[in-house]
């Protein structure tokens, strides 16, 4: 044996994603143990070994620091040893090269175990006695590129599986995380696989059971909590801190501390611990969780005194931050509990009332029709109110001959519409047989085409033609299952409701509807003094959609002899026109006596 032979010094590098995988998957163990063995058998002798514990996901590079101790001429390196591509980086082409053109400055070689990266390098310029830096080239630098290119795939690829998972099981109400205070996590059979789903805490869980307990009694502030909660035992996690270079050395720990006022009000304001999964994933939509939570979810609304609030609605679960009292939300227009408020006017302004229930001194809410932001001040209770329109509708009496009037008005209204219906069925059909005769012509153009352009532009024409007849064939099959009401069981309901409008504008059990019904007899919004008195300006002796006129003289007592009368309009229920055909009626309304 040659003892004057000297082997080549090498620095290993040895790279794993993350503690988990040293452990179950690819060790650095087995890693050492074949680059070892690789530089056995070429006579390579292994100066230092790093080992690097980084994610996949974090975009520096950790041989980086292999690399500087390789560019130390102290070190004496020449070579350096990886399993694959992959494990030197996961940063693609970009990164593989800028790392190996470090080492190739530094005269250090690159090798991996598998053979893809080549050493052998070609001059093409070499038949010729010369060399220049371009004529210089490695034949296997595409492979390896490609490989490193492949690496960053298959890291984009793992990543996308496993947080795309994490974000479908989080949203469907399952655990995906560390388990948080107060929580331990529990590996079950559901529908969807082995699933995590979270079980309270033997120790923990206590405590902040007891947190909310103590919030809800209101007899201890919130430092004095902090006291008790502190005196039962609490202490937080401890938390381990690992060197970023090697994941397996513990560098220092943190916890085992006792509560504090941020923390605690840092635990109440958990949604988690009344069952709803509340995450970055789920933020736009919380889920409540495959596990109960460690208080209920009035519970929680009360410990955080509508600071944040969990409410259960018709479309899932909503969380609110400082949601006002329900007597304080601004229900707009279709209040239910003030339907009247935009019908009958205030008797200063003549502007639309306002409707709220203020508190007495004992605690229980007013509710009332008032105006008083506009100078003045106007108050009705709401029982008051409602009275008031009651007595007004029940006097309301029907003139006479107004409904056969009527009757004619809707009849001659229901015919015209159902002649517009049949013309519009015959022009459905029109529009069909024109369509498919410019389909056809369409069609016929393409034995004369060979342009790719122009049968692209055809073929898009027919398709457009094809989507149109389409919609027509739909909106006429439409028009034939939809069979029109039965003109009879339109009148009827007419006629009933005309013989019963305290029904229709007392009894309906829809209050807004109710108030809708009692707005459109006016030609003009009343005020509230004038359905007191029944005075007030109203249209006179309108014709009912210019089918009839009748004269004043016939249906107006000149005053003095009988009460006054004055006129509205208002519009008959029935399933013409969306439910209502517009329609003007006379009703005589006696002039209230005192």
């Amino acid at each position: 044996m040659n003892t004057n032979f000297k082997l080549d010094n090498a620095v290993a590098a040895i790279r794993i994603s993350s503690v988990k995988q040293s452990v179950e998957g690819d060790s650095p163990e087995a890693q050492k143990e074949q680059i070892e063995r690789y530089a056995q058998a070429h006579n390579i002798h292994i100066k230092k070994i790093f080992i690097f514990l980084e994610s996949a996901s974090k975009e520096q590079q950790p041989v980086q620091e292999a690399i500087d101790y390789c560019k130390n001429p102290k070190n004496d390196i020449q070579l350096f040893v990886i399993k694959s591509i992959d494990r030197f980086t996961r940063g693609g082409s970009f990164f593989y090269e800028e790392l190996k053109m470090q080492l190739d400055k530094c005269k250090v070689r690159l090798i991996d175990i598998y053979g893809v990266i080549g050493q052998q390098q070609v001059n093409t310029l070499e038949h010729l006695g010369l060399s220049f830096k371009w004529s210089v080239y490695s034949p296997t630098k595409k492979s390896e590129m490609l490989e490193a290119e492949r690496a960053k795939d298959e890291m984009r690829d793992i990543m996308s599986r496993m947080i795309g998972a994490e974000i479908r099981y989080s949203r469907m109400g399952y655990w995906v995380r560390n388990a948080p205070f107060g929580f331990v996590n529990e590996k079950i059979e559901t529908p969807n696989g082995k699933r995590v789903i979270l079980k309270p805490h033997p120790v923990e869980s206590a405590w902040i059971i007891k947190m909310f307990e103590l919030r809800c009694r209101g007899t201890l502030g919130d430092y004095q909590i902090v006291d008790e909660i502190n005196n039962l035992g609490f202490k937080t996690r401890i938390m381990h801190f690992r060197d970023p270079r090697d994941r397996t050395k513990i560098i220092k720990e943190k916890g085992s501390k006792k509560l504090n006022i941020k923390g605690f009000w840092r635990y109440i304001k958990n949604p988690l611990y009344a069952g709803i999964n509340l995450t970055s994933w789920t933020k736009e939509n919380p889920q409540k969780g495959h596990f109960d939570g460690l208080v209920s979810i009035e519970t929680f609304n009360k410990a955080n005194r509508g600071k944040i609030s969990i409410i259960e609605e018709n479309n899932g679960i909503k969380i609110y931050k400082k949601r006002p009292p329900e007597y304080l939300i601004n229900k707009g227009a279709r209040n239910p509990d003030f339907p009247y408020k935009r019908i009958v006017l205030c008797p200063h302004c003549e502007k639309p009332l306002f409707g709220s229930a203020s508190r007495g001194h004992l605690g229980k809410y007013y509710p009332a029709y008032h105006c008083n932001k506009r100078g003045h001040y106007f108050r009705v209770r709401k029982k008051d109110f409602d009275e008031t329109i009651t007595k007004f509708v029940k006097n309301i009496h029907l003139a006479d001959g107004y409904s056969d009037a009527l009757v004619k008005a809707v009849i001659d209204e229901w015919e015209k519409r159902q002649k517009e219906s049949s013309t519009d069925n015959v022009n459905i059909d029109a529009k069909i047989t024109d369509l498919k005769a410019q389909a056809k012509l369409t069609a016929d153009k393409i034995k004369y085409v060979t342009s790719e352009v122009a049968m692209k532009y055809i073929e898009e024409e027919l398709v457009k033609n094809d989507q149109e007849i389409s919609g027509l064939l739909a909106e006429k099959q439409k028009a034939i299952q939809e069979k029109p009401s039965d003109i009879h069981v339109v009148m009827a309901y007419i006629k009933y409701f005309l013989e019963h409008l305290e029904d229709l504008l007392i009894h309906s059990t829809d209050p807004v509807a109710k108030a809708s019904h009692f707005g459109v007899l006016f030609d003009r919004a009343p005020t509230y003094q004038e359905i007191v008195s029944g005075t007030g300006e109203f249209a006179q002796c309108i014709a009912l959609n210019e089918v009839f006129a009748l004269s004043k003289t016939n249906l107006v007592t000149p005053a003095g002899v009988e009460p006054a009368i004055f006129w509205m309009r208002t519009k008959c229920p029935g399933p013409l026109d969306d439910g209502a055909v517009s329609l003007r009626s006379y009703f005589i309304i006696p002039k209230r006596v005192d």
